[in-house]
């Protein structure tokens, strides 16, 4: 929808949650806000963006409409903050969810529930899972549910402010020898390691 970029979904992400988690020090400094983009909790992948890269992230979300820049009346240093639920129009809730997925990429909903406490009061997993569709079918839709990977017992959601949602992965179930035939790095790689195990166990032995 926005085609962010990796820094400008960072900063959007970040200008969101200090704005909920830190209002006595929010609008942010350009300082402040390069130091809660890069922290090292909360944050994957953690990153080390530099305060011209920051900066330059602003500019472009300043020319969207979903950041903008003020000076108080007691201070002569540039402040930032978001501006994203007049962009989209949307509620407290649904700018929460996406600040998480911004800001650590594709979750469930147990999870989302979990890191969106101090952003927003959901009652139950029922609720975020509500928020998250109604932003799916909005026009154009803020979120996509991603389908189940093999080995995940939960589906994950993502956010479409960036770029496409990865497609989902294939389940692959082989059911035979001719199966397991049609997978010949996966074959490779087991006769690779079953060889060095025999090896290993030759050495022990000696």
């Amino acid at each position: 929808m926005m085609d962010l970029t990796t820094v400008e979904a960072r900063v959007l992400g970040a200008l969101v949650e200090k704005s909920r988690t830190t209002p006595d020090y929010y609008p942010m400094t350009l300082n402040a806000l390069t130091a809660a983009c890069n922290q090292s909790s909360n944050r994957d992948p953690v990153t080390a963006f530099t305060e011209v890269e920051i900066d330059d992230a602003m500019r472009s979300l300043r020319d969207r409409n979903a950041a903008r820049s003020v000076r108080t009346s007691r201070s002569r240093i540039m402040k930032h903050q978001h501006d994203l639920e007049n962009l989209l129009v949307i509620e407290r809730a649904a700018s929460s969810l996406l600040a998480v997925l911004l800001l650590r990429g594709p979750q469930t909903v147990g999870e989302l529930r979990m890191r969106t406490e101090r952003y927003h009061d959901f009652e139950s997993l029922d609720a975020v899972e509500v928020s998250l569709r109604v932003m799916a079918a909005d026009d154009p839709a803020l979120v996509r549910r991603l389908d189940r990977q093999p080995g995940q017992k939960e589906t994950r959601w993502v956010e479409l402010l960036t770029a496409k949602a990865p497609e989902a992965v294939p389940e692959i179930r082989p059911t035979s020898a001719t199966a397991f035939a049609q997978l010949p790095d996966l074959a490779t790689r087991v006769e690779a390691l079953e060889a060095r195990v025999t090896e290993l166990e030759q050495q022990l032995g000696d």
